[in-house]
């Protein structure tokens, strides 16, 4: 009897999963447009004039996070510049054939095709924690693809302990899927704003970020495997790639907060900031880790002095 009520309830939130992966998805449906590369289907927003001067502004999200939750900060700059947003490999509305293509080796080749598609030669790559180490393997390994770098509270470096056990449980294979088909959406919807919030403390997080920044988009199965591969991987990668930093020539901007719980300056900003050759570093007092909410004036000026500059070095070339 026992087994039979396990089995029932299992299928019960199994069938509630489905529902509520059909509710979320038509609460939040896609804003872009679809741009299939190898091994991804990459789910792409554009704002402002495409004739802008200046290299183009892509902006790369972090975990547990769509294109969405950098979709303010693109508002503001696109009033001037061509922005691009795009929802990372397995995020949001972006697909991948593989969950194991997890790394920021992987997506960065992904984020670099899908600009190729766009006709973007070179960018600057403005991204938030998980994405600062994409951000950075990008600029390795396509250097001549970036023209410039804003990391706002970036992951860049190896840190004490893991990525959470949560995330390694669902990591594995056949446990990991069984629970986010059943349990993890109904237990996510219960917790997804204190979740939230948490990461913005000690600053509030604004009223309607949740609903704003579709993060019930993450409660979706395949999304939430995919969120917690990339977290479980992240270390190892960024293990590989920290000791090339120094090879980064573009210019980089960092903009992080002092009380960052999240992403740990000292042990991220502070040391990438020591090690590449062109790098500026803004710490700032009492803000955590959401910085592009926390001082959205200050993130921007960053981003468009970087884009000024470089504008007028290409008119002064012509």
């Amino acid at each position: 009897m026992a087994i039979i009520a396990l089995a029932t309830a299992g299928l019960a939130l199994a069938l509630a999963t489905q529902i509520g992966v059909v509710l979320i998805q038509r609460a939040f449906p896609p804003q872009g447009r679809m741009i299939d590369v190898a091994g991804a289907r990459l789910h792409v927003v554009e704002l402002g004039p495409r004739d802008a001067a200046g290299p183009p502004i892509v902006m790369l999200h972090g975990a547990s996070s769509n294109l969405r939750a950098m979709q303010p900060l693109g508002e503001r700059i696109a009033k001037t510049r061509r922005v691009i947003l795009i929802d990372r490999p397995g995020h949001g509305w972006s697909t991948r054939e593989r969950v194991e293509d997890s790394t920021p080796a992987i997506q960065g080749r992904m984020i670099v095709e899908t600009l190729t598609r766009l006709g973007v030669d070179r960018a600057i790559v403005v991204a938030h924690s998980w994405a600062g180490a994409l951000a950075l393997r990008i600029a390795l390994d396509h250097p001549d693809r970036v023209a410039g770098l804003v990391l706002l509270a970036p992951v860049a470096y190896p840190w004490r302990g893991g990525a959470g056990r949560y995330n390694d449980v669902i990591s594995t294979p056949l446990i990991g899927p069984l629970l986010a088909h059943t349990i993890t959406l109904p237990l996510g919807l219960l917790v997804a704003s204190s979740g939230a919030s948490g990461v913005f403390a000690p600053q509030p997080m604004p009223d309607d970020f949740v609903r704003d920044s579709a993060t019930l988009l993450l409660l979706r199965p395949r999304e939430f495997i995919a969120n917690a591969r990339d977290l479980v991987t992240l270390k190892a990668a960024v293990v590989e790639q920290a000791p090339r930093y120094a090879e980064i020539k573009a210019p980089l901007s960092i903009v992080s907060g002092d009380v960052d719980k999240t992403v740990t300056t000292g042990i991220h900003s502070r040391l990438l900031a020591a090690t590449a050759p062109q790098a500026k570093l803004i710490v700032l007092p009492g803000v955590g880790h959401m910085v592009q909410y926390a001082a959205p004036d200050l993130v921007a000026s960053e981003i468009e002095a970087m884009a000024g500059r470089m504008t007028r070095d290409i008119m002064t070339a012509q």
